[in-house]
């Protein structure tokens, strides 16, 4: 029988931001109404935490403004700054402090919910499941999602299906 929500079950979200945004501009051309996204998830239940994992790279790309709209939605913010390498490369993850804080929080909760399409979670899943016996749902876009991650999940929530949460980029024609 699958896990039923009610309205006291007491719920933290835990969204990889950077998941989410490159599956929504590449994917979709398009961006993550994240406000529309945290009531579709948490619908009637008792929002405990909701965690987003960022990286600060340039404040000239507006990412202030963007930061300031996930906290506008209720959501705390932890932030990393981008890591460059002196051969250029770049590494901005958050997946270790994301477990981490999924496994902190879990006893305080009794479904913890994933936004991130990334298969690296599954070992995640599966302890909070197994090993604390928490419900857990996972929400991404089914296109960019792990297979696996989705059939780890209790609920797996295909964020393209959740009317406003995804809105088209419209772009200024130049020429006009």
């Amino acid at each position: 029988m699958p896990f039923q929500a009610h309205k006291d079950q007491r719920v933290a979200v835990f969204i990889d931001i950077q998941n989410l945004y490159h599956s929504a501009k590449n994917l979709y051309g398009g961006r993550v109404s994240y406000n529309d996204m945290m009531k579709h998830l948490i619908g009637n239940r008792r929002l405990v935490r909701a965690l987003a994992y960022v990286v600060k790279s340039d404040p000239a790309t507006g990412e202030d403004v963007f930061f300031e709209a996930l906290h506008k939605a209720g959501i705390e913010l932890r932030i990393k700054d981008i890591q460059i390498f002196p051969g250029g490369e770049k590494k901005a993850d958050w997946d270790v402090g994301l477990a981490v804080d999924a496994i902190r929080i879990a006893n305080m909760v009794d479904t913890i919910i994933i936004v991130s399409g990334d298969g690296d979670f599954v070992p995640l899943v599966e302890y909070l499941k197994w090993g604390l016996g928490r419900n857990v749902e996972v929400a991404a876009f089914g296109r960019t999602s792990s297979g696996k991650l989705r059939e780890a999940a209790d609920t797996f929530t295909d964020l393209e299906s959740l009317p406003g949460v995804l809105f088209k980029i419209i772009r200024k024609n130049k020429n006009r």
